[in-house]
C-alpha cells in the first residue's frame, strides 16, 4: 500500500505560518519545578473550526492577521504568532511587570496570538488567557513558526453521516472501513486532487476533503481558574482510586492499555511498549500532568482520547492481552524509548523509529 510520508502542514511556503496562528495568552516567569508538577494542562486551541479545505484555513487566518493572500511575506515581516520558550512553564500576568497579578500559565510548546508589545513584554491571547508575558521567555517570527509547525498537528472532523476511508485517493479504491459523523482523525498529508491521507487505526487511509472539516491545533495555556478546576478534578479522581500506588491500580492499567490499543494496536509488541513508555515519561515529567489519567486526557495530546475511542475501548473491555502486558511493563518502569515524550506517524521526522511511529 502506498505510504504517506509528508507531514500535513495546512499550507505551503510563506503562507504556512498563517495557519499556525491560534488563540492563546499571558505574561511569564519561570516557576518552581515542584509546583509545576501540579500545573500542566495544555488546553488546545483550534483555528477556524468548520473549514473544509486548506484554502479556507489560509484565507480565514490571513483575515485575522490583516494580511493579503497576494502579498508576499518579506524578510523580517513577522506574523502575530508567539510561542512559549520554556522547558516547563511560565507565568502570565495582568500587566507588563513582574509584580502584576498572575492570570494564567503557558507551558512548553504552547503558543498564542500577539495583541500588543511594549518595553520587553508581549500581551497575547492563549486559549482563554489574555495577559502579558516577558519577551525573555517567548519566541517570535520564524523561530515561533518553526516550533509551532513541529509541535502542532492537523486534524479532520467527519461532517457526513458515514464516510468511507479509502486505501488510495480515489473513489474506485478499496475501503479500509467507515468513520461516523463527528469522528476526529489525524491528517498525515494532502493529495492535490482534494483528498487527505489520515491515520485510520494505524494505517494510511484517504478521505475526500469535501466531507471533512480541517483544523490545525496547537496547545494553549490555562487560566488560574482552569488550573484550579483541573487540580480539583484530579484530586477527586485520586480519592476514588485505591490508596496504593497507581501502578497497581487495575483500572489505570486498563486505561493505559486502551490508549496503547488505540494508538499502536497494529504495531509490534515493542511499538506497544514504546507508546506506554511515552505516557509514563510524561507522568514523570514536570511539564505534564502527574497522573496517567491527566496525561491521556490532556487536551490536544492523544487523538483517540479526543474522539472518544479510548473511552469506548476501555468500557468495552475488549483490550488485547499484548496491550495489557505492554501497559504493565511501562507501568513497571520499562522504557524502550529512553525519556522521550512524543511520537507520531513516521513521516521522515528525526527520531527513534519503531514500526510506523517515530519517537522524539
Amino acid at each position: 500500500m502506498k505510504r504517506c510520508r509528508k507531514l500535513y502542514t495546512a499550507v505551503s511556503g510563506a503562507v504556512l505560518s498563517l495557519a499556525l496562528i491560534l488563540q492563546t495568552g499571558m505574561d511569564a516567569r519561570a516557576v518552581d519545578n515542584d509546583y509545576l508538577q501540579q500545573l500542566r494542562g495544555g488546553v488546545t486551541a483550534v483555528l477556524n473550526p468548520g473549514s473544509s479545505n486548506s484554502a479556507d484555513i489560509i484565507s480565514a487566518t490571513a483575515r485575522e492577521l490583516n494580511l493579503s493572500l497576494d502579498e508576499e511575506k518579506g524578510e523580517g515581516q513577522d506574523t502575530k504568532l508567539v510561542m512559549a520558550n520554556v522547558q516547563n512553564a511560565l507565568n502570565v500576568r495582568s500587566d507588563a511587570n513582574e509584580a502584576a497579578e498572575k492570570v494564567g500559565m503557558l507551558y512548553k510548546d504552547c503558543g498564542g496570538t500577539i495583541l500588543e508589545r511594549r518595553d520587553g513584554w508581549t500581551k497575547l491571547q492563549s486559549g482563554n488567557i489574555i495577559g502579558w508575558a516577558s519577551d525573555e521567555y517567548l519566541l517570535f517570527g520564524e523561530e515561533a513558526q518553526a516550533l509551532a509547525n513541529s509541535v502542532g498537528k492537523m486534524i479532520a472532523t467527519i461532517k457526513t453521516e458515514t464516510l468511507r476511508v479509502r486505501t488510495e485517493p480515489n473513489t474506485e479504491a478499496g475501503v479500509h472501513g467507515l468513520l461516523p459523523q463527528g469522528e476526529i482523525v489525524e491528517v498525515l498529508s494532502q493529495d492535490e486532487d482534494g483528498w487527505v491521507c489520515v491515520d485510520f487505526e494505524g494505517s494510511d487511509g484517504y478521505v475526500s476533503t469535501e466531507y471533512v472539516a480541517l483544523d490545525f491545533i496547537i496547545d494553549a495555556g490555562e487560566t488560574m481558574d482552569e488550573i484550579k478546576a483541573r487540580q480539583a478534578a484530579e484530586e477527586e479522581a485520586k480519592r476514588h482510586r485505591n490508596y496504593g500506588e497507581y501502578t497497581t491500580d487495575a483500572d489505570t492499567t486498563l486505561l493505559l492499555a486502551a490508549l496503547i490499543q488505540c494508538e499502536a494496536g497494529a504495531e509490534s509488541y515493542e511499538g506497544k511498549v514504546a507508546v506506554g513508555a511515552v505516557v509514563m515519561n510524561r507522568v514523570r515529567s514536570a511539564a505534564y500532568p502527574n497522573s496517567i489519567h491527566g496525561v491521556i486526557y490532556a487536551s490536544g495530546q492523544f487523538t483517540p482520547a479526543m474522539n472518544g475511542k479510548v473511552n469506548a475501548v476501555y468500557e468495552s473491555g475488549k483490550i488485547s492481552a499484548s496491550c495489557i502486558q505492554a501497559a504493565e511493563e511501562a507501568l513497571s518502569g520499562v522504557s524502550n524509548v529512553g525519556d522521550l515524550t512524543h511520537f507520531r506517524r513516521n513521516n521522515g521526522r528525526e527520531g527513534l523509529v519503531i514500526g510506523n511511529h517515530v519517537f522524539y
